[in-house]
């Protein structure tokens, strides 16, 4: 695996961001991970409005993210925050009716730069993310990663990760989601 440091991202590494999501054409179609958050609404304005509301986001402390930082470049990211900060998820629906708790905080994108994957940068991301939410005082996280199975699936449906790498950093999973979708769970101890 390829030397690298866990960032925070803030208003100090968002050019390190910008240029992944540029490198990337704003990832999933110009989304800039804004999908998520409560102003999504937002979304699909243009290119340029998703990058305008991430920063936005970012800057007042509304977004967050581990971001994996290869010498002054960030190579991978995966963002957190809390259900109100990162309030819409895939299978919402579902997900609302069959909730038997709210997390104080959820994972909700994973990505990594195409030329780095395969390299473990998207563990390193979440255990990045787990560091990140540690030090703001812990607590219960969930993720909703995707379970694979037999056929190969296209990186923009893994956008989470998979079952096998929360399950790897001391995830439980909880249920399914959607069809290929799953709610895991861990309690994170305040650093």
């Amino acid at each position: 695996m390829t030397d690298y440091v866990i960032r925070p991202l803030d208003a100090d590494s968002w050019d390190a961001f910008d240029a992944l999501m540029r490198r990337h054409n704003g990832v999933f179609g110009g989304c800039w991970c804004i999908y998520f958050t409560p102003d999504c609404a937002e979304r699909g304005q243009s290119f340029e409005g998703n990058r305008a509301l991430k920063k936005r986001l970012v800057e007042t402390g509304q977004n967050h993210a581990a971001l994996v930082m290869i010498d002054d470049e960030a190579v991978a990211w995966a963002e957190y925050g809390t259900p109100d900060e990162l309030p819409n998820i895939h299978h919402g629906k579902q997900y609302r009716a069959e909730a038997d708790l709210l997390p104080d905080y959820r994972v909700t994108c994973i990505f990594v730069d195409k030329r780095h994957r395969k390299q473990g940068l998207a563990k390193a991301a979440l255990a990045g993310a787990l560091d990140q939410i540690a030090a703001k005082g812990g607590g219960v996280v969930e993720g909703y990663p995707h379970e694979i199975g037999e056929k190969r699936m296209s990186n923009s449906f893994v956008y989470n990760g998979t079952r096998t790498m929360y399950e790897d950093a001391g995830f439980t999973f909880i249920r399914a989601k959607g069809l290929r979708n799953t709610v895991m769970r861990r309690t994170v101890q305040p650093t």
